[in-house]
């Protein structure tokens, strides 16, 4: 009876767990991003009701604009530069923190933290950090016999975004170490008992046993640091959205362009072009690191083995 109860409305019940999830996507998803493609192939400005059709002609314009490019190709030099330190950061803290310390709670709760702080605190409280001429990382410079640095402007400007990126290490330690947690201790015993060096039981055993999680790091952190925006407004000498411009020119990142085409220029036909190819580049990025895991990551279950 219980069987025929299920059979009969297991097709409901499904859907009805899952409309949720299903009216979230169409209407938070879905319908935005066909409203934004649609504006894409307007010159709407945000504001006037005179707009007008114009075709694929923003998508021409992007082709030969010259600072988004430019824009695009530092996005991709600062998440290439941060995504690995993050990921090796956090697998670093997540090593350190799985041994059998005094009071090891305490120390992963203090790594933690800095993940969440919210960004807009997290950044202005680095921008007076890192302030010239009153932040306490060039008082503590100029204690130790070194001239005040100017963190918040060319060329300087980028690495205070990296350093602000691996201030928050404390999320992927997290997932790391619940990793790590994971990998069998009969697998490293019989390597260390065969006589592996430390080194090579975690390059052998434990490096692969993560692999999975190692590629979720890298493909999320991959898909958020290409989307940064927040962080270079806040750092920059003038925050507000006329002084968009005056964001340093190594850490004038394709979102900050989007953002100066949008609120600055008023020109939401052009910047919803340029977030739509933006997601057909991210798109293309993770389907290139979804295929480089084939080489480097092993999962327990061989996924072609019932092929």
């Amino acid at each position: 009876m219980s069987q025929r109860g299920w059979s009969r409305y297991s097709s409901r019940t499904f859907y009805l767990f899952v409309s949720p999830w299903v009216l979230g996507f169409l209407l938070l998803t879905a319908v935005p991003l066909a409203y934004a493609f649609g504006v894409s192939l307007t010159n709407f400005d945000g504001s006037s009701p005179r707009w007008r059709w114009v075709g694929l002609r923003n998508y021409s314009e992007l082709l030969g604009d010259s600072a988004a490019w430019s824009a695009l190709l530092r996005t991709i030099a600062y998440t290439a530069i941060s995504v690995p330190l993050s990921v090796a950061g956090g697998l670093a803290l997540a090593v350190l923190l799985n041994r059998r310390l005094r009071a090891v709670g305490l120390w992963r709760t203090i790594f933690f933290l800095p993940s969440v702080v919210p960004v807009v605190a997290m950044a202005i409280m680095w921008k007076l950090v890192l302030n010239r001429d009153a932040g306490i990382l060039n008082a503590i410079l100029q204690v130790v016999g070194i001239a005040p640095v100017s963190w918040l402007v060319d060329p300087m400007a980028f690495y205070s975004l990296i350093i602000l990126t691996l201030w928050g290490l404390g999320g992927g330690m997290v997932i790391m170490l619940a990793a790590l947690q994971g990998v069998p201790a009969e697998l490293e015993e019989a390597a260390t008992v065969d006589g592996a060096s430390p080194w090579r039981v975690f390059r052998h055993i434990t490096v692969p046993m993560i692999s999975p999680v190692l590629f979720f790091q890298v493909v999320t952190g991959v898909i958020a640091t290409f989307q940064i925006v927040v962080q270079p407004l806040l750092l920059a000498e003038t925050n507000s959205i006329a002084g968009v411009g005056q964001v340093p020119q190594s850490t004038h990142l394709y979102m900050v362009q989007v953002y100066q085409e949008f609120f600055t220029s008023n020109r939401f036909g052009y910047g919803s072009a340029m977030l739509w190819v933006f997601f057909l580049v991210i798109l293309a990025f993770t389907l290139l690191i979804q295929r480089s895991g084939r080489l480097w990551v092993h999962y327990e279950v061989d996924a072609d083995a019932d092929r």
